[in-house]
This record gives C-alpha cells, structure tokens and sequence, in this order.
C-alpha cells in the first residue's frame, strides 16, 4: 500500500484536499475522513469501498466497477461523509483517487455511477477538451467539495484562456484548487499559474502522472498537453462560500480567445472517453 496526501494544513488553506490510495491485489486500506466530505474515485482498477459511520447509523458498501486507465472510460465513484471510515479494498490492486473538503455539513453515503456524469466537450480546435463533471453543483450533492476531470488530447491547451477564483463577487467564487496529473507513455505536461501585482505567484512547472499543482489564487492555465502524449488531470475545489458555486473569471487579457472558439472546428479526438468505455471492456 502507498497513500500520497495533501491536506489544507499541509497545503497552507483551508478546505480543499486530496489523497491517492495505490493497493496492491488483495490490499486494503482504511481511512478516516476526519472534518471533510470524501470521494473514493478509481483511476486504474476496481474495489469496494465499506464507508463506517456512527452508531446511530449503518455501514454501506458500494462496489465500483472503476476502469483499466483513466484514458480508457469514464468511472463510478462513492461519496463518503464527514466524521466516517473509508475501508478501501481491491481484488485485483489499483490506483484511487480521494478528493476531500472539510466541511460543516454531513450527508449521507452515495454511489455515483459513471452513466450519470455528465461528459462535456469545452473549447474547440487546438483548446478542445474533455469535462467529466462527476462532482460538479449541477451534477452531484455535497457540502462544499467540487471535482472534474478533465482529459486533453496531445498538443491542446486546457484550462484556458487563464482564469481564477480568488474573489468574492459578481461571476467569481472564492475557491482553494489542486490539479493531479497523469500522461500517457510516460509523458510530460506543463502548468501556468500566474497572478496579479498585489498578489503574485509565478509557477511555468513540467508535470508527470502522480503530479500535483496547488492553486491558492492567482490566473491558471494553459495545461498544455506535449504533441503526442494525452493528458488527465482532476480538479478538486473547495471554499467558503456559502453557495457551492464554482464560479470563474478569465483573465482579461486573453477572455478573447474564448470567442473564437465558434468558428473552430471540433477536435475529430473528442470525446476521448465515455461511461461504456471501449467495447469489451466492461
């Protein structure tokens, strides 16, 4: 077993978090969700997760079907409370991704299944990408915690034009963010985030799969994805707000490019995957 974790402590916030569980065949692993509302998210195989919770109530199981990649189909996921156990076991090993947010509210232990995500198609041209909107308002219940995926075929630009989340106001939310990373063959990916004069941040960095970039404010994007190599990443957003909202403003400099993507054709790549995933597969 190999757990990578980012807390808001760690992080220097105060909401957002993220785990990623590696089992191998025949692993499990138990873990608290503490003060925040978690998911338990496949990205390579399948498991079952046993989410424990106080007396008063009563222990679930939900099985996730999962997926061989997360370039292969979209994923099931469970939703697990504040102030619960996570008991997270594989059959077969595999690689999970827990998103977290700490937060006031419990709800009660879900199952996602993958057909109900909403898969989107943003952008067009060499901006053309894939939103899988699992955990989105609009998509799934929760207190605070917000997720995406988002998959970009080699050589496009995600995430862009730049934007941020760093103020309370009319179009834009306070929200704390972290991107994980994966690419295919072993490939590379980079990550702008830039920010303002009275609140500067200046990150250009090369990513990996198992990277992480954190966001606490300022403009972000492009995620560019390198000619020839896909590109994943997850979102996960939390913050303090008291709508779940996730709410964006792009930087004004570059909010034109957003206009042109009317007159671009679709990328013929897109959408990379879906919730049947390749025929045979599930």
């Amino acid at each position: 077993m190999n757990l990578t974790e980012i807390t808001p402590d760690g992080a220097g916030w105060t909401y957002s978090g993220l785990r990623v569980l590696t089992l191998g065949p025949g692993e499990e692993a138990e873990l608290p969700t503490g003060g925040a509302e978690t998911l338990v998210l496949p990205l390579a195989g399948s498991c079952d997760v046993t989410i424990g919770v106080p007396a008063d109530e009563v222990a679930v199981t939900f099985e996730l079907q999962g997926r061989r990649d997360v370039f292969s189909r979209v994923t099931d996921f469970a939703y697990a409370p504040r102030d619960a156990t996570v008991l997270v076991s594989s059959r077969e090993g595999g690689r999970f991704a827990l998103p977290s947010a700490r937060c006031e509210n419990r709800l009660p232990p879900r199952y996602g299944p993958a057909e109900n995500v909403p898969v989107e198609l943003r952008g067009a041209g060499q901006m053309g990408r894939q939103v899988n909107n699992f955990c989105t308002p609009e998509a799934f219940a929760a207190d605070r915690l917000i997720a995406c995926e988002v998959l970009t075929p080699g050589g496009n630009w995600s995430s862009y034009p730049p934007h941020k989340h760093d103020e309370d106001g009319p179009g834009e939310a306070v929200l704390e963010e972290i991107y994980y990373f994966e690419v295919t063959r072993d490939g590379m990916a980079y990550q702008r985030v830039y920010g303002t004069a009275e609140r500067p941040i200046d990150v250009l960095e090369e990513v990996r799969t198992g990277d992480t970039v954190l966001i606490p404010h300022g403009w972000h994007g492009p995620s560019i994805a390198a000619p020839g190599y896909d590109l994943y990443y997850l979102n996960v957003m939390a913050g303090p707000g008291a709508e779940r909202a996730w709410l964006i403003c792009d930087d004004p400099a570059h909010a034109w490019v957003r206009e042109t993507w009317r007159d671009l054709p679709a990328d013929p790549r897109l959408p990379m995957t879906s919730a049947a995933g390749p025929e045979g597969e599930r």
